[in-house]
């Protein structure tokens, strides 16, 4: 195994769980509202403007914002794309063996505010002294998303004291033995994405008898958004350029496209789901893209990226077209620096669990 530190278990098959089956989040999502951490939001409530017959018509102005926030952004967000990849097609949920998936979620979110830019690491020189994941991080820009769980992470960084990312990671996963924090926990987590999948079109719900009880589960709806995921992990490990296509779910307008599908690649390889994209392959394909997986988490998890060439040819523009989406975000260090330290926290997943 690789110096990544990551642990590679074959989670696809044998028994599975359903998708609301998330460790620790029994609670249902009404109860997250009257939780122990409860932020209120205090932007505006309603404005007016005047209808073509001069009525005034209420809206919420920070509805408008979530829609702007929608047409620049990919369809699916991080946490959606991990969810999809390790749902069973057909029977619409997850792997029963797959304890990696709740933990690697929580850091797909911080890894979507950063990419959204509302959250940066702190700018103190003084944080050189600790390694990425140990830097403390905060919320920048505090516009709603549109996506609930990411305001609700956001709301909760900005009223919280600041925190480093494997703390905020551990929090919102409920790895916390401080009574006083465990209200940071994210509850149902797995469900709620799928909830939002299904309002996307992506997944359907039905009901399956498991034993005693019957559960939602949430099957494949549209297959093509699945396929399209899984042919960018592909291209992503195992061609030697890497070309990304415009799509809505990675739209040519996207900034960091490239780095954020690997960090995508990386997050499937930390939450044991790589291989459901990998199935058509060979053996040693997926041996080489599973090699290839571990490069590009060594080379991301730090600070500067590595961004060096790979020994087995793979992906070998990968240095150069990151290092242009770099050159054009030259003021978004800090949020990147956020990346690397998501990912480094990826790299020693297991022995966290």
């Amino acid at each position: 195994m690789s110096s990544s530190g990551l642990t590679r278990r074959r989670g696809a098959g044998g028994a599975g769980t359903p998708v609301a089956n998330d460790g620790g989040e029994g609670s249902n999502a009404a109860s997250r509202t009257n939780s122990s951490y409860n932020v209120k939001d205090n932007g505006p409530e309603t404005s007016y403007e005047s209808g073509e017959n001069g009525h005034k018509i209420a809206f919420d102005p920070r509805d408008m914002s979530e829609s702007a926030e929608r047409s620049k952004q990919p369809k699916l967000t991080m946490m959606e794309e991990i969810l999809l990849l390790g749902l069973k097609d057909k029977q619409g949920y997850l792997s029963f063996w797959n304890d990696n998936i709740s933990y690697a979620l929580r850091g797909c979110i911080v890894l979507e505010l950063a990419f959204r830019g509302r959250i940066s690491m702190e700018k103190d020189p003084s944080r050189r002294r600790f390694p990425p994941a140990d830097r403390n991080i905060e919320v920048i820009d505090d516009t709603l998303t549109g996506e609930v769980l990411l305001d609700e992470a956001l709301k909760m960084m900005k009223q919280s004291e600041k925190m480093s990312v494997s703390s905020w990671i551990d929090l919102m996963s409920g790895e916390t033995w401080n009574l006083m924090k465990i209200g940071y926990q994210l509850k149902q987590v797995r469900e709620r994405l799928a909830k939002g999948l299904v309002d996307k079109g992506i997944l359907r719900t039905e009901k399956r008898n498991f034993l005693l009880f019957d559960m939602a589960t949430h099957p494949v709806a549209d297959g093509g958004a699945k396929e399209e995921l899984r042919r960018r992990v592909r291209n992503v490990l195992t061609q030697r350029t890497v070309v990304l296509g415009d799509s809505q779910f990675l739209p040519e307008s996207l900034e960091l496209r490239y780095l954020r599908t690997i960090c995508m690649v990386c997050a499937a390889y930390a939450a044991n789901v790589l291989e459901n994209a990998l199935s058509t392959l060979g053996h040693e394909a997926r041996e080489r893209a599973f090699a290839q997986t571990d490069e590009l988490l060594a080379d991301y998890s730090q600070w500067p990226f590595g961004k060096k060439a790979t020994t087995n040819g793979i992906g070998a523009n990968l240095p150069q077209v990151i290092g242009e989406e770099m050159s054009k975000a030259k003021d978004r260090e800090l949020q990147l620096e956020v990346v690397a330290a998501c990912l480094s926290v990826f790299t020693r997943l297991d022995s966290l669990l």
